[in-house]
């Protein structure tokens, strides 16, 4: 089994060898120790009972194998991009020429710079061990944390985005930066990416061009990867789009992968949710149930073993999350495998959110 929960002190370790296993794919979780353990603290702090209200904080949520409690992966939300430090990309707006004489009338397609003091929420820092990217494991650290936004939808704003990972070539080049950014700034593109992810921004503020760019003038292999995602990325913005995410006319200023939008009440995983008393917990194939704490339960029920999986969590603060089979029963409560119960906290007569597997 897999247990989506919010990341603790003693993770570090774990989350360490997680960063430093991404090959520099996960620039907001850089493989910093002691920045890693001031991300830690701050989810710590997120999850406090005291917020009410959407105000920068950063939650964290670790996938753990709960055979090995080894941490196998990681996935975020901010509950607000922006700041004292504002958040920056690219707006791609159309800018009309036309001159009757020559019969010239089109669109060029420009580059303007954006900043965000208080934007939306954003989901970020996804990342999954490449051996357990199958069994839906990849769903669950994904869209297990829009039950979290459901169940506590007060700490978030209506919007949420999320900032794919731009197209990088087989000599391991972003063409964007190399086109636009590499002139700029005088560091490589990873050193930026990963100063960016540290909060380091005064440098784009300093170093931005502060002007439009404008498309046509960069070459067509340039243009090309304007809104193109990299190859490990395409799983994940599928993902997102079948969760009816859709692309913007916004890109991510250093290697111009999409921004993704999505109101947060159309989200597939949270349209097709609901929540619902659990009933009993029974062992697989129909042997007499029990209670998480172990206590007899009333009734005998069936959970086949090939019983479709569901997104399954507690819905608390102290979140859990996994995959597991339900039993619908005709009063509306459900009936959950005792193991999974337990895993999730939950005993009969609590609230379980429930989201179909798809």
């Amino acid at each position: 089994m897999h247990l989506l929960r919010p990341i603790r002190e003693s993770d570090l370790p774990g989350l360490v060898a997680l960063a430093k296993s991404t090959g520099g794919g996960l620039t907001t979780l850089p493989p910093d120790e002691e920045f890693l353990a001031d991300r830690i603290e701050n989810s710590l702090r997120a999850f406090s009972p005291r917020v009410r209200k959407p105000g920068g904080e950063f939650y964290l949520f670790a996938l753990e194998d709960t055979t090995t409690h080894e941490l196998v992966g990681v996935s975020g939300i901010a509950s607000r991009v922006g700041g004292f430090d504002p958040w920056y990309s690219y707006e791609i707006r159309p800018e009309h020429h036309t001159h009757k004489p020559l019969k010239v009338e089109k669109d060029i397609p420009v580059l303007h710079l954006k900043q965000e003091h208080r934007g939306p929420s954003e989901i970020c820092s996804l990342f999954l061990r490449a051996d357990k990217r199958r069994g839906g494991v990849g769903r669950l650290l994904s869209l297990g944390r829009f039950l979290f936004i459901g169940a506590h939808a007060k700490r978030f704003t209506p919007t949420i985005i999320a900032e794919m990972r731009g197209y990088i070539d087989q000599t391991g080049q972003s063409p964007f930066w190399e086109a636009v950014g590499r002139h700029f700034f005088p560091i490589d593109f990873y050193a930026a990416d990963v100063l960016s992810g540290l909060g380091e921004k005064e440098f784009i503020t300093d170093l931005m061009p502060r002007h439009p760019v404008y498309v046509p003038l960069l070459g067509s292999e340039v243009q090309s990867v304007i809104g193109r995602v990299h190859h490990d990325t395409e799983p994940a913005l599928a993902l997102l789009l079948a969760e009816g995410f859709t692309k913007t006319s916004e890109v991510d200023i250093f290697d111009a992968g999409p921004l993704l939008r999505a109101d947060t009440e159309k989200i597939r995983t949270l349209r097709s949710a609901r929540t619902a008393k659990v009933k009993s917990a029974a062992l697989p194939g129909g042997w007499p149930g029990q209670t998480p704490g172990g206590q007899p339960s009333t009734t005998v029920n069936t959970l086949p073993a090939d019983a479709p999986l569901h997104l399954l969590a507690n819905g608390a603060l102290d979140f859990r999350a996994t995959l597991g089979a339900v039993l619908e029963n005709a009063d509306g409560s459900v009936s959950l495998d005792a193991t999974t119960a337990a895993a999730l906290n939950l005993d009969v007569g609590d609230k379980v959110w429930i989201s179909p597997l798809r």
